[in-house]
């Protein structure tokens, strides 16, 4: 099969290799994908630079995808073979991603994909989509609720927004950049108000209204947690889901106790089944009804992988990168 991978940390450009590679069969338990798109994420591009240990002397990247069922190991519904599917954690502790024509993986990590979606769409679902699908719903419904999301630009952040509305809240959103005040507009944010506002606490109270902010939801939590916790509401929840700038930040203990907040992370990588399998619905039934936004920047072909990588590290771009598989 057509692959991607690198044996060695560094640049993009200097460890990735495109080639020919066999495939494996599906183990018990497992199913076998024929990918058709493959997710480039952030954390992928961070695992091939350095970011952690290999663990492997070779590796395939990649988290995400979007194919068909081809075949099945014992033990799962043969019925499968032939299905639209997206993958999720293809590459997480394991030697073997998306970055190729099959992935063989454990079956509760495959997920129906609906047929008004593109498999390119579907290789951005994984990571992105079921971590802000986490992020608004972990504890609970939010209908009824204000919902701050730092970062609105962003593409979990916008994925956040949309699914959030979509529940029945109402969500104010923060960004940087000026050019993408109106897209984060028609993700449903009722106010987008720039982070660098000095006075950010008293505009996202007059945006809340009397009822305040029960949710923050946020992809730098460390940077903005001394506001967030300012901004919240007695008794509301602060959800990170990445701090990469201030990663150690201080915890302002005392206000957060007498406020009764709760501070809360999340990996989707650690997603349980039940957890992943409701996001996963939840998500699906957006996109067949039309009210879900995946929006996709940039797609490459499988042997431009190295720049689909510097692509996600410059950072600037509106949704997701995919590598396209023939």
């Amino acid at each position: 099969m057509k692959a991607v991978w690198y044996e060695a940390n560094g640049a993009a450009e200097d460890v990735l290799v495109h080639g020919d590679i066999a495939h494996a069969t599906p183990a018990d338990g497992e199913v076998l994908v024929r990918l058709y798109a493959s997710g480039v994420n952030p954390s992928d591009v961070k695992a091939r630079a350095g970011s952690r240990p290999m663990g492997f002397d070779r590796v395939i990247p990649h988290s995400d995808g979007a194919g068909m069922v081809e075949a099945v190991g014992s033990g799962v519904d043969p019925s499968l073979v032939g299905s639209r599917v997206f993958v999720r954690n293809g590459q997480w502790q394991r030697a073997s991603g998306t970055a190729a024509e099959y992935v063989t993986l454990p079956d509760g990590l495959v997920h129906t994909l609906p047929d008004a979606a593109s498999f390119a769409v579907g290789a951005a679902l994984g990571i992105p989509a079921l971590t802000a699908a986490h992020a608004v719903l972990k504890d609970g419904p939010v209908d009824g609720q204000t919902v701050l999301v730092h970062g609105g630009g962003g593409t979990v952040a916008r994925l956040a927004i949309q699914i959030a509305t979509d529940s029945g809240a109402r969500v104010i959103a923060t960004t940087g950049d000026n050019d993408k005040v109106d897209w984060i507009r028609d993700a449903g944010a009722v106010a987008v108000l720039d982070y660098r506002d000095p006075d950010l606490v008293s505009a996202v109270a007059a945006a809340a209204g009397s009822g305040g902010v029960g949710r923050i939801i946020d992809g730098e939590c460390g940077r903005n947690l001394a506001t967030s916790i300012d901004i919240i509401s007695t008794k509301g929840t602060i959800v990170g889901y990445g701090s990469v700038l201030t990663p150690a930040p201080e915890l302002a203990f005392l206000k957060m106790m007498f406020k009764e907040v709760t501070l809360t992370s999340i990996l989707v990588y650690l997603l349980a089944e039940p957890a992943a399998d409701a996001y996963a619905s939840i998500v699906a039934d957006m996109l067949e009804r039309g009210v879900l936004d995946v929006a996709v920047a940039a797609t490459l072909p499988l042997t431009e992988a190295a720049q689909a990588h510097r692509l996600v590290e410059a950072g600037d771009r509106r949704g997701a990168v995919i590598l396209k598989i023939d």
